[in-house]
């Protein structure tokens, strides 16, 4: 059996080699493509494969139409919204996630923009402190448990607002659970996004939500930015010059937001959250002993479509 490593932006090397040595032991020979520059790249390299890990690869119904032996796709890490669920379903293809694998490195990157936005970006002058300040958690998953975790350490006051996770799971990590996410923005000068991008919270973090954050708010979003109302954003910080929003998704409009609001956003060039060696070492491996527990018995458990 063929399996595709397919990652514009590559693994730490050392993660390569725990995944080829996964597929190896299991007799499935490894192909590689990285830092590819175009999409025929992608469509040419997965036409003989059974499998495919990727990161934030593109996997759309082109690819799988060209890919005509594939059964599953892994995406190394939480997210999964840059694979068509639909066209791969269609196809017969197995899509799954490795959930809580990039959690720890996504965790400690928020907590890092908290404290960067705090100490005005390094720019010389007084900042704040974290200690006691109220930090709320939007969306208690996997990445929301662990910066609840990092941010005890800081001495913050810990609020979390989850739809789907019970107030009992959230209350016995001594996280203070709310009722809504408006009751959660209209507590917390610090707010970290964990929200995943779906039809329900695409441009759900708008002017009105924003706004009921407390004086000097900030903002963290490591999740999506397609959760974020990046125009109504844009109207928030134009009409409050005490909010800073920081990000490791750069939004469409990251021109107009560094002209008008330099000292008050940031933005890391691409997506830095997993960007870790443990992280890539964590997510890669288990993605590929997951395709090797499939194509060999059949375990569906991270099955996502």
């Amino acid at each position: 059996m063929k399996v595709l490593i397919a990652t514009e932006k590559p693994f730490a090397a050392e993660a390569v080699t725990g995944i080829k040595n996964v597929f190896e032991k299991s007799g499935m020979e490894v192909l590689l493509l990285e830092k590819y520059t175009s999409k025929n790249e992608l469509l040419d390299a997965v036409k003989e494969v059974q499998a495919i890990i990727i990161r934030s690869d593109i996997i759309d119904a082109e690819v799988f139409s060209a890919a005509k032996e594939l059964r599953i796709v892994v995406r190394a890490g939480a997210g999964y919204d840059n694979v068509d669920l639909e066209a791969a379903t269609k196809h017969n293809v197995v899509v799954m996630n490795t959930p809580g694998q990039n959690s720890n490195a996504v965790a400690e990157l928020a907590l890092g923009l908290m404290v960067y936005a705090a100490r005005n970006m390094y720019d010389g002058t007084s900042g704040t402190e974290l200690k006691g300040k109220k930090l709320g958690i939007h969306a208690y998953g996997n990445v929301g448990r662990n910066v609840a975790r990092i941010a005890k350490g800081f001495g913050m006051d810990i609020y979390a607002y989850d739809a789907f996770t019970p107030v009992e799971a959230i209350e016995k990590d001594g996280v203070k659970a709310l009722n809504s996410a408006e009751e959660l923005y209209e507590t917390c000068q610090y707010i970290s996004l964990h929200i995943p991008a779906t039809e329900e919270t695409k441009k759900s973090i708008n002017f009105n939500l924003l706004n009921k954050m407390p004086r000097k708010a900030v903002l963290i979003n490591t999740a999506r930015k397609e959760v974020i109302h990046e125009e109504e954003l844009v109207k928030l910080m134009e009409e409050r010059q005490d909010f800073k929003y920081l990000t490791d998704i750069m939004p469409k409009n990251d021109a107009e937001m560094k002209e008008k609001f330099a000292k008050r956003y940031f933005s890391t060039p691409k997506k830095m959250g997993a960007q870790t060696a443990e992280a890539n070492n964590n997510a890669g491996i288990a993605a590929a002993n997951q395709i090797v527990d499939f194509l060999i018995n059949g375990n569906t458990k991270f099955k996502v479509n």
